[in-house]
């Protein structure tokens, strides 16, 4: 068995994407359902064994998503957690569930705090979220008035992570596709389109940029937030071998050079509105996360610079406009 995605092509019948869901159910085929996972079984089971229901006194405005534990819910606590521990590693959050405090490896919220009051006021708009993982950035989208909050992002016991929630609440505007960028028609509709913590690890950054900017509508808004190196509008590092001991880095620039990079794709009105220092209080190993994390991936001699000498993690969130 595998998560089924019916209540996304039911939810979005009557919206703009009802036009996308063939393309998407095609993708959905070959890459999803096409693909079994290893581990699906052993996910199967801990999912059901965790309650369901249909709690609404849930604020998606809170920095840690949180799902109370109803009065008249009588829970054992130490199977709870058991079975919500059967999906790590949880790397995005933090997370409540029914009296369970999930400490994610990356304070997520406080990327949000950075973010959000450089961006257009999402109340009633449509946001699209690449590289989503567990969806805890699309419930915070919903608790900033977003209308619809489509995540995709192929991993798949973020998936599972994301139905834990998905299963506690009533009907909301939040779906997680299980798929690539690449995967996704152009939809050339989205009002906003977030990007986070995924350019580095494109091989073609120009290509990854067109992509985001084929799912906006015109006038809409880019949010992308990427690791960056200091410099000038000319600087840009490319790894030799791996970046903070991770193999997936491609292309890390200046924000001055990721500047022009968007406009030359055409993006209007570009900006930096925040740079920011990855802090170990920020990312770090926790008993929900306990594989290596940020103070493993540095220089134990010196803080500023990766294992393999290079600048520490430095994260830069640019704002940009597709034009009318």
């Amino acid at each position: 068995m595998t998560i089924s995605l019916d209540a996304f092509f039911a939810a979005t019948k009557d919206s703009f994407l009802a036009d996308f869901h063939a393309p998407l159910a095609a993708a959905l085929q070959q890459h999803y359902y096409g693909k079994p996972h290893g581990r699906t079984a052993e996910w199967d089971t801990a999912l059901a064994a965790l309650p369901t229901g249909n709690i609404e006194a849930v604020d998606f405005s809170q920095s840690r998503m949180s799902i109370p534990k109803p009065d008249d819910w009588h829970l054992d606590a130490v199977e709870l957690k058991r079975n919500l521990m059967a999906f790590k590693p949880w790397r995005k959050g933090p997370w409540h569930h029914l009296g369970i405090d999930i400490d994610t490896e990356w304070r997520s919220d406080w990327k949000w705090q950075r973010i959000a009051p450089h961006i257009s006021d999402l109340t009633g708009r449509n946001v699209l979220d690449i590289g989503t993982g567990n969806g805890y950035f699309l419930y915070r989208m919903l608790g900033a008035g977003a209308n619809l909050a489509i995540g995709v992002d192929p991993t798949r016991i973020f998936l599972y992570q994301f139905a834990v929630a998905q299963q506690l609440l009533p009907a909301n505007g939040a779906h997680l596709l299980p798929l690539r960028s690449e995967h996704l028609p152009a939809f050339k509709a989205f009002d906003t389109v977030f990007c986070l913590g995924v350019l580095y690890h494109r091989r073609s950054p120009v290509d990854h940029i067109q992509e985001l900017m084929s799912y906006l509508r015109p006038g809409g808004e880019l949010v992308l937030e990427t690791l960056v190196v200091p410099g000038d509008e000319y600087t840009m590092l490319v790894p030799q071998d791996r970046y903070a001991k991770m193999a997936n880095v491609w292309f890390l620039p200046s924000t001055a050079a990721l500047e022009n990079l968007l406009r030359r794709v055409g993006f209007q009105d570009v900006r930096t509105v925040d740079v920011n220092k990855t802090s170990l209080d920020e990312q770090q190993a926790t008993e929900w996360m306990t594989f290596h994390s940020l103070e493993q991936f540095l220089d134990p001699d010196n803080p500023d610079l990766t294992a393999e000498g290079y600048p520490a993690p430095l994260r830069a969130t640019l704002v940009a406009t597709k034009p009318e």
